[in-house]
């Protein structure tokens, strides 16, 4: 049962760390959206762009909110989970689509790419292993 605390607890640090990335990121998006998506997708970004691009920004920091696990220190909510989760696997999936079909990229993208699809996998990790937990 220590076991199972402990990596409960770990997980709900790594989610605590990833909502506060994306949140990080967000707030970058609003503030400097065309130095962000120079960097990531290696485009410049002006007029109505930008204010749509900043409307990307306002939903990433709406996920990394709703993603902050809530309660006791190894509590970690099913649904922010999931929200994480499903962003993780789509925003690489689709920034691998940028660069094979749209030869866009940044000098960020694939290390962006890496983290996001690590990221997923943990989370997928964490998610089974939390089924796991509630079935014993």
């Amino acid at each position: 049962m220590q076991s199972v605390m402990q990596n409960l607890s770990a997980a709900t640090r790594i989610l605590k760390i990833a909502a506060g990335l994306e949140i990080g990121t967000g707030v970058a998006v609003i503030i400097f959206p065309a130095l962000v998506a120079w960097l990531l997708i290696g485009v410049e970004v002006s007029g109505s762009t930008v204010q749509l691009f900043r409307c990307f920004g306002i939903a990433i920091v709406a996920l990394g909110l709703a993603s902050l696990p809530g309660g006791g220190p190894n509590e970690i909510g099913r649904p922010a989970l999931r929200a994480m989760l499903t962003y993780n696997v789509l925003i690489a999936v689709y920034f691998v689509y940028l660069r094979a079909f749209e030869s866009t990229g940044g000098i960020l993208l694939w290390p962006a790419v890496a983290f996001h699809a690590a990221l997923a996998v943990f989370l997928l990790w964490i998610n089974n292993r939390q089924a796991h937990v509630r079935l014993v």
